[in-house]
């Protein structure tokens, strides 16, 4: 049975992180936000929808680590293009560092398809109000070696498929969405492959509330964007070329996300502002 535990803000619960999946191995089980919902209660992640069954909310997933699958489904081949391959990995909970309502730091296990230890990661996940209609999940992994050997991190982008880089820190937005649309500081729709600051999505359900997200870069890393057959959002951490951890090495990552109620207001970007002056002032938060 899976476990969970729910992340608490402005007095309502927010998001619900599933620490201890239940799953079949070919979505190369790991944890997963979801539902997570903006402060009026409209759910702005998707899980295993039937477009692609191995997309789980909200999730740290990677195409290929040292030929294990974390991200789930086929695996990229070049000059063979996507493969089902028997080479699913699992990330399984270690221990809980702290746990509370509105911060979890986590020690996860990757292990292979045979269940043997490849890396070690430490995440956090914190929440906190940003204005009456918004709030910020920020979220950081640090990921190093267990055996003693360098790590490498593929993708398909990385293998011959242009604008396919995807990997890392990977939202999924609800499927079945209606006046989707994504743009950058500059309201730029062609974001995908860019370098932005800050990628903003929103959309809606027929019938529901609008909903705004905008993903804040803790590094220049390209942004994956899907707003087409799609709505979803990943800071990519192997876009073009395979990306080595050293045996001794660690991989940081850090980066925001505001969730907010209805489509981007100047209220929206006022909040951006807001919540860019407290990660500035709480770098390590």
């Amino acid at each position: 049975m899976a476990r969970s535990v729910d992340l608490c803000c402005a007095g309502r619960v927010v998001a619900r992180y599933v620490w201890d999946p239940d799953l079949p191995t070919a979505v190369s089980p790991r944890p997963y936000l979801h539902p997570v919902t903006t402060l009026g209660g409209t759910t702005v992640t998707g899980f295993m929808p039937d477009d692609h069954v191995h997309h789980l909310g909200a999730s740290i997933a990677v195409p290929v680590l040292n030929q294990a699958n974390f991200w789930g489904g086929h695996t990229y081949v070049a000059g063979r293009g996507s493969v089902g391959l028997d080479n699913h990995g699992r990330q399984r909970h270690s221990r809980w560092l702290h746990r509370s309502a509105d911060r979890l730091v986590q020690e996860l296990c990757w292990t292979g398809r045979d269940g043997e230890p490849l890396a070690r990661e430490e995440r956090s996940l914190t929440v906190r109000p940003v204005a009456a209609t918004a709030w910020l999940l920020r979220v950081g992994f640090a990921l190093r070696s267990s055996t003693g050997h360098p790590l490498t991190i593929d993708s398909p982008g990385a293998r011959g498929r242009a604008g396919a880089g995807y990997g890392g820190f990977f939202w999924r937005a609800p499927a079945g969405l209606e006046r989707v649309h994504a743009f950058g500081r500059g309201r730029n729709g062609d974001v995908h492959g860019s370098r932005e600051p800050w990628v903003v999505l929103t959309g809606r359900r027929p019938g529901a509330a609008a909903w705004t997200l905008v993903f804040m870069a803790g590094v220049g890393d390209p942004w994956f964007v899907r707003s087409g057959d799609y709505a979803g959002v990943c800071s990519a951490i192997a876009w073009d070329r395979p990306l080595v951890i050293a045996a001794d090495g660690v991989l940081s990552r850090r980066l925001s996300v505001l969730v907010a109620d209805g489509p981007p207001t100047a209220g929206t970007m006022a909040a951006i502002d807001t919540a860019a002056t407290y990660l500035r002032a709480t770098p390590a938060g």
